[in-house]
């Protein structure tokens, strides 16, 4: 093969990859020519490991591609943590939740317990874990869930939520317990909630205990039903403890 028929022939790779998006080969395949020749690879060989760069190239972007469509406010990472400035109750529970088993079988995680203890690192980090194992993951506030659910009703389009809302292997609702809600609020997000129960799992974390959930819901019987509905089968993990953010930043500022 003369060099222009060579070079033509590269030039119609490039143009096939990126038709069929394969971006490694696209950008590497004068690259891994020249390094098969040198080598004397076979053909098997040659596509082989092209094949196998491509494939690791496509699960790293989708595991970035799941990160960003999840929406963390910011990274935090279960490795990260420290683990004996943990309350007690965690300490005993996140190697089991890191396996992210309790996503296979549907269940909920609830972190209760005062701010500042790491309740959203945790829940971050799993879900970080989760986006990296191939799960879809979406985090969310419970007020920003709200404004959602209330501004999809008003445009009528609940259903397209709902369908989008399934999908998600694992949500994670922060916040509940910082702001009560009305009688509509109240209602659509029992409802969303309640339609996971038993098939998605929801990590819920709120600085409030049970026995005062009413502050928030307004009305006593449909906070007991949420209630039921959330704990069936679920981890409820005591959060109640010294407060890890202070503690971060007291290390924070000793080492400036």
């Amino acid at each position: 093969m003369s060099n222009i028929e060579q070079n033509e022939t590269i030039e119609r790779i490039k143009f096939l990859s990126k038709e069929l998006k394969l971006p490694y080969t696209m950008g590497n395949i004068e690259d891994e020519i020249r390094e098969a020749n040198l080598e004397g690879n076979s053909i098997e060989i040659f596509l082989k490991e092209i094949f196998e760069k491509e494939y690791d190239l496509r699960k790293e972007n989708g595991k970035k591609n799941r990160i960003r469509l999840a929406k963390f406010p910011y990274k935090k990472y279960i490795e990260d943590l420290v683990i004996e400035d943990l309350p007690e109750d965690a300490r005993a529970k996140i190697k089991i939740f890191s396996t992210l088993e309790f996503i296979k079988t549907g269940q909920n995680i609830i972190f209760a317990g005062n701010p500042g203890t790491g309740k959203t690192h945790i829940s971050i980090g799993l879900g970080i874990k989760a986006c990296n194992a191939g799960y879809k993951v979406l985090f969310t506030t419970i007020p920003l869930l709200v404004n959602e659910l209330k501004e999809s009703r008003s445009q009528k389009t609940l259903r397209a939520f709902e369908a989008k809302f399934e999908k998600y292997d694992l949500i994670i609702a922060d916040e509940l317990g910082y702001i009560s809600f009305d009688k509509e609020a109240s209602e659509l997000l029992f409802t969303y909630l309640s339609l996971r129960a038993g098939r998605k799992s929801t990590i819920i974390t709120t600085n409030l205990s049970f026995e005062r959930w009413d502050e928030i819901f307004k009305d006593p019987v449909m906070t007991a039903a949420m209630i039921d509905r959330l704990t069936h089968k679920s981890y409820i993990v005591n959060m109640n403890g010294n407060s890890y953010r202070l503690k971060e930043t007291k290390q924070w500022l000793e080492e400036q």
